[in-house]
């Protein structure tokens, strides 16, 4: 269905351009328990490696200011080009997919409000999707059982056929190889294990906080 998908996805980068999405720029990369436990400002996470289980959650430092991530958490796992990618799981829109495609009818079986995923690539919908295999060509696995689509086929498939077993975003966030490791050095971030619960948490309002102190009673246990 490409002049359908073509339609879909002109609409999206319209329809979030009159949403009035807030400007934001970007963070990046990969790291390893022995780093963080070097990093005074970082928390022990697990390795990451090439298995199913190397997705993390990052946690903003409260002294990050930059608006595009300020008090967010996101997920990131390693990409194929040797960076990494992922979305911000705490900054949902006011809109439904229903409400921005209105003439597509899939889209409305879809509860969730469409998420801001990050400043790349705006114009586009990427997916979040649980499944117990890939969902189509070009995904990447995050983490066992859990998914991000880019491709509008792919995405069309999800919609039409487990429509709720997915979070939508517009936007993602992009990191090249080296990067990430950066901004955690740096103390930017807190890293946790990924958690399936968390990363599709229904209510994010709070998560951020939540999170925090999270990190915070880890940092206290790692001090004694």
């Amino acid at each position: 269905m490409p002049q359908e998908r073509h339609y879909f996805m002109m609409a999206c980068a319209t329809a979030w351009r009159r949403c009035g999405a807030a400007a934001y720029t970007s963070p990046m990369k990969q790291v390893l328990r022995s780093l963080l436990l070097l990093a005074a400002s970082a928390l022990a996470a697990p390795a990451l490696s090439q298995s199913q289980e190397d997705a993390i959650l990052l946690v903003a430092h409260p002294a990050f200011r930059d608006l595009e991530y300020r008090q967010t958490v996101l997920i990131a796992a390693p990409a194929p080009n040797g960076g990494h990618v992922g979305v911000i799981l705490n900054r949902p829109t006011k809109r439904s997919l229903g409400s921005l495609f209105p003439e597509h009818e899939p889209s409305k079986k879809v509860m969730d409000p469409v998420y801001y995923g990050g400043p790349f690539s705006r114009g586009a919908l990427v997916a979040l999707v649980k499944a117990d295999n890939t969902p189509g060509a070009g995904a990447v696995l995050l983490m066992k059982n859990v998914y991000l689509a880019f491709r509008a086929n792919t995405i069309d498939h999800v919609i039409e056929t487990t429509p709720n077993e997915a979070r939508y975003f517009v936007g993602y966030v992009g990191w090249r190889p080296g990067e990430l490791k950066s901004e955690i050095e740096r103390g930017l971030w807190s890293v946790l294990d990924a958690d399936v619960e968390v990363v599709f948490r229904k209510d994010t309002d709070g998560m951020w906080e939540d999170l925090l102190q999270v990190t915070r009673r880890i940092r206290a246990s790692l001090s004694y």
